[in-house]
C-alpha cells in the first residue's frame, strides 16, 4: 500500500477554500478531461497511422489521419488553455484570501501579540510563506487534476489495446508511488526549517535596514555583514538539503519507467514476432506508456511542491489559531458622548507572569489633566495602555463614567482615546491623510484648522505640494518637531475626549518643544489628559501630579505639595535640577 499523507485539521481548512469555487473548479476539470482524452486520442491514432498509411499504404488516410491529428491538437490546446487559467485563477483567489484573512487576524490580536513576534517574522508569513502556498495551488494541485485525467485517458488506451500487457506493465506503479512519499516528507521537515531561517532573515534585514544609521555611527558594518553571512548560510544549507531530495525524485522515477518500458518492449516484442499482436497495435501501446511516465514523473514534483505549501500552511496557521486576549463584550454598552471621568479600583497588571502594576486606585475628574512621573520601568505607560485595553487588567476594573471599559465595544471604546507617543509614528503617505488618519472623512478645512491648531500648517505649506506632499516611510522627511506636530494635528482632528500623551516632547530640542508644546496646550482644552512625562519641566500644566514607583502610586498632589513632603517626587526634583528651587517647574495656575 501507498502511505498516504495525512491532512491535519488545518490543511483540510486550507483545501476547504476550494468549495467556494467548485463551479470554475468543475469546468477546469471538464477541460482536463478534454486534454487528457485528446492524448489518449493521439496515442490511439499511432494505430490506424502505422496500418494504414505505411503498412497497407492508402492514400486516403494519407489526408485523413493528419487532419484528425490536427484536430486533436488544437481542441487539446484550447482545452488545456481553459484548464490552465481556471485553475490558477482558483489558486490565485484563495491565497489572496488567505493573504487577507492573515492580515486581518494579525489585525485584531492584542499589542502583547505584536510585542512578542519579530516584524520581520511576521511579514514573511504574510508574503513568502504565502506565495509558497500559491505554488501549491497554481501548479501542484492544478498540474494534479490535469496529470490525474491523462493517466487515466492513457490507461485506459493501454488495456483496449492490449489488456494483459497493460497489467504487467503498471505493476511498478504502486512501487513507484513509494518513495514519491517518502521524499514529501522529507521535504516538508527542511522546508519548515527553510521558511523559518527566511523569517528570521526577514527579522534581521528589518533591524539593520531601519537601525542603519547606528550600525554606521557605531562602525558596526563588518559585524553585521558577518551576521548576515552566517544567517544566508543557514538558509543555504537547508535548499541543499531540500535540492538533495528533490533532484534524486526525478532520476528514480524515470528509473522505474525505464524499467516498466524495458519490460514491454522485451515482452512486446515477443508477441510482435509471433504475430500476437500488429505492429501498429505494439506501437499504439508502447505510445501510450512512455506518454503516461511523463505525468508520472511530474507527479513526484508536484508531490514536493504539496509538501512546500503544507509546512508554510502550517507556519500561517500557527497565526490564524492565535487567539485575543481582549474579548469583546457580548452585549456592548455605549459610552456617553462629552468629558469623561476615569476610575481606577483597586488595578493590578501582570505581563508574562511578572508584576507591573499593583493595586491601582485613582480618580481622575472630567477635563482634568493628570501628570504620571517616575523612574523608567515604574509603570507609568502600562497603566495608561489599559485604558483603551492593549492589555486587560489582571485584577481590578477600570472605569469610564462608571463603565468598565470592558463592556463597551474595543472600537467604541478606542473612538473616545487620542494618543500622542514619544516616537511619532507616521506612515508613508500625504501629510493630509497622516492627519486624516483617525478622522478619513473630514474636509479639507478641517484638516488646515487641525494643523493650524499644532502649528504644522506653516511648514506643511511651505512643501512642494502642500497638504499633499508624501512625507516618507516614517515620516522621515520631516523633522522630529514636524513629525509630532502632524502627530498632534492627528489627535486633534480626532477629537477624542479622552488623550494620552506619552513622552511626546522628551526627544525634541528645545525650539522644537516650545511648539509641540503650544500644540499640545490646544489638544489638552477641554479633554481629560494623561500626560506622561520624565522632565518635571513639561509638566507645569497638569492640575495633579502622580508618583509611579514599581508598580505603586506612591505620592499624588500639585508640585509645592509634593516638594515639601520630600519624598519621591522630591528625589526625583533633585535628580534633575539640583538644589535649585527657583521655578523650573511652573505652577497650574502660572499656565
Amino acid at each position: 500500500m501507498i502511505p498516504l499523507p495525512k491532512l491535519s485539521p488545518r490543511h483540510k481548512e486550507l483545501l476547504g477554500f476550494v468549495k467556494d469555487s467548485w463551479t470554475k473548479l468543475a469546468a477546469s476539470a471538464a477541460c482536463s478531461a478534454i486534454v487528457a482524452a485528446m492524448t489518449a486520442a493521439t496515442a490511439y491514432l499511432v494505430k490506424p497511422a502505422v496500418e494504414n498509411i505505411f503498412e497497407q499504404k492508402n492514400p486516403q488516410m494519407l489526408l485523413l489521419i493528419p487532419a484528425a491529428v490536427l484536430a486533436v491538437f488544437f481542441i487539446k490546446g484550447v482545452a488545456a488553455y481553459g484548464s490552465g487559467y481556471l485553475l490558477s485563477y482558483i489558486g490565485q483567489d484563495i491565497v489572496m484570501r488567505l493573504r487577507n484573512r492573515l492580515y486581518n487576524h494579525m489585525q485584531d490580536l492584542p499589542l502583547a501579540f505584536f510585542q512578542r513576534e519579530k516584524t520581520g517574522d511576521l511579514m514573511s508569513r504574510i508574503t513568502n510563506d504565502v506565495n509558497i502556498i500559491s505554488a501549491m495551488f497554481t501548479s501542484a494541485i492544478t498540474g494534479s487534476i490535469q496529470h490525474f485525467f491523462t493517466i487515466i485517458g492513457l490507461v485506459s488506451v493501454t488495456f483496449f489495446m492490449i489488456p494483459k500487457l497493460a497489467v504487467y506493465a503498471f505493476v511498478v506503479i504502486p512501487v513507484a508511488g513509494i518513495p514519491i512519499f517518502q521524499f514529501g516528507r522529507k521535504i516538508r521537515r527542511v522546508r519548515r526549517g527553510t521558511q523559518e531561517a527566511v523569517a528570521d532573515i526577514n527579522s534581521f534585514l528589518h533591524e539593520t535596514l531601519t537601525g542603519n544609521k547606528i550600525v554606521k555611527a557605531f562602525g558596526m558594518e563588518a559585524h553585521e555583514k558577518k551576521r548576515f553571512a552566517k544567517k544566508s548560510r543557514k538558509i543555504f544549507k537547508l535548499e541543499m538539503s531540500e535540492t538533495k531530495v528533490k533532484v534524486l525524485s526525478s532520476p528514480l522515477m524515470e528509473f522505474l519507467g525505464g524499467l516498466g518500458i524495458a519490460f514491454i518492449i522485451w515482452y512486446g516484442g515477443h508477441q510482435v514476432i509471433r504475430g500476437t499482436y500488429t505492429f501498429g497495435t505494439f506501437m499504439s501501446f508502447l505510445l501510450a506508456v512512455g506518454l503516461m511516465y511523463e505525468p508520472l514523473k511530474k507527479l513526484s514534483k508536484l508531490n514536493n511542491a504539496v509538501q512546500r505549501g503544507m509546512a508554510a500552511a502550517d507556519r500561517i496557521f500557527d497565526i490564524l489559531e492565535r487567539k485575543s486576549d481582549i474579548i469583546e463584550a457580548r452585549a456592548p454598552v455605549p459610552i456617553p458622548a462629552g468629558t469623561h471621568r476615569i476610575s481606577f479600583e483597586d488595578v493590578s497588571f501582570q505581563y508574562d507572569q511578572t508584576p507591573v502594576l499593583q493595586n491601582i486606585n485613582l480618580e481622575v475628574a472630567a477635563g482634568e489633566i493628570v501628570a504620571l512621573v517616575g523612574m523608567s520601568g515604574g509603570g507609568k505607560t502600562s497603566l495608561v495602555n489599559l485604558i483603551p485595553r492593549f492589555y486587560d487588567a489582571t485584577r481590578g476594573r477600570i472605569l469610564i463614567d462608571g463603565i468598565d471599559v470592558r463592556q463597551p465595544s474595543v472600537a467604541d471604546l478606542r473612538r473616545q482615546i487620542a494618543i500622542v507617543t514619544q516616537e511619532p509614528i507616521l506612515f508613508n503617505d500625504t501629510a493630509r491623510n497622516n492627519i486624516a488618519y483617525g478622522n478619513p472623512d473630514a474636509s479639507q478645512q478641517q484638516i488646515i484648522q487641525a494643523a493650524g491648531a499644532a502649528y504644522a500648517d506653516e511648514f506643511i505649506r511651505g512643501f512642494p505640494r502642500g497638504f499633499d506632499t508624501f512625507i516618507g516611510e516614517l515620516g522621515g522627511r520631516l523633522s522630529g518637531g514636524q513629525k509630532q506636530r502632524i502627530c498632534i494635528a492627528r489627535a486633534l482632528l480626532k477629537d477624542a475626549p479622552i488623550l494620552i500623551l506619552d513622552e511626546a516632547t522628551s526627544s525634541l530640542d528645545s525650539e522644537s518643544e516650545g511648539l509641540v508644546q503650544k500644540a499640545l496646550e490646544n489638544l489638552m482644552k477641554g479633554r481629560t489628559t494623561f500626560v506622561i512625562a520624565h522632565r518635571l519641566s513639561t509638566i507645569g500644566y497638569a492640575h495633579r501630579i502622580i508618583v509611579i514607583a514599581d508598580g505603586r502610586i506612591v505620592e499624588e498632589g500639585d508640585h509645592n505639595e509634593l516638594i515639601a513632603r520630600r519624598g519621591e517626587y522630591y528625589k526625583l526634583y533633585l535628580m534633575q535640577f539640583g538644589d535649585n528651587f527657583s521655578r523650573n517647574v511652573p505652577q497650574a495656575g502660572n499656565r
